[in-house]
């Protein structure tokens, strides 16, 4: 038993017998659509034209959301609602939001040693040997 197989073209709905798939490529991508010889000739026709436009323009590039190096620790241990907490406390100026000074932060380490993100882990007198 044959099988017949009727290609639609897929612009106009016809049945004509000139229907068949047709490849084609779009600024680097690969599409595939079933039309007759004439609406391939129109689709040809376009893409000539637009391929002359995008010959003469210059690409867009999206605007990305960089990612931000991420920038060390100020602080290690508290939070910066406690660096304004104790700034006020003690009279530094300190703004209420946003960025806080490094000379802010400065301080509160100097306050609060347990702070600085840098220093060594102290190993206590039990760490050392008796030599």
């Amino acid at each position: 038993m044959a099988e017949k197989v009727i290609l639609v073209d897929d612009m106009d709905g016809t049945e004509e017998s000139d229907v068949a798939k047709r490849d084609f490529d779009v600024l680097g991508r690969k599409f595939t659509i079933d039309l007759s010889d004439a609406n391939d000739k129109r689709l040809r026709d376009a893409l000539d034209t637009v391929e002359a436009f995008v010959g003469k323009a210059r690409e867009v590039k999206a605007a990305g959301r960089g990612r931000k190096a991420a920038s060390p620790a100020k602080i290690k241990g508290y939070t910066n609602s406690d660096v304004r907490e104790w700034a006020r406390q003690n009279d530094v100026e300190v703004s209420a939001k946003g960025v806080i000074a490094d000379e802010v932060y400065a301080s509160f380490i100097e306050a609060h040693p347990d702070a600085d993100p840098d220093a060594k882990p102290d190993d206590g007198p039990e760490a050392k040997s008796d030599e």
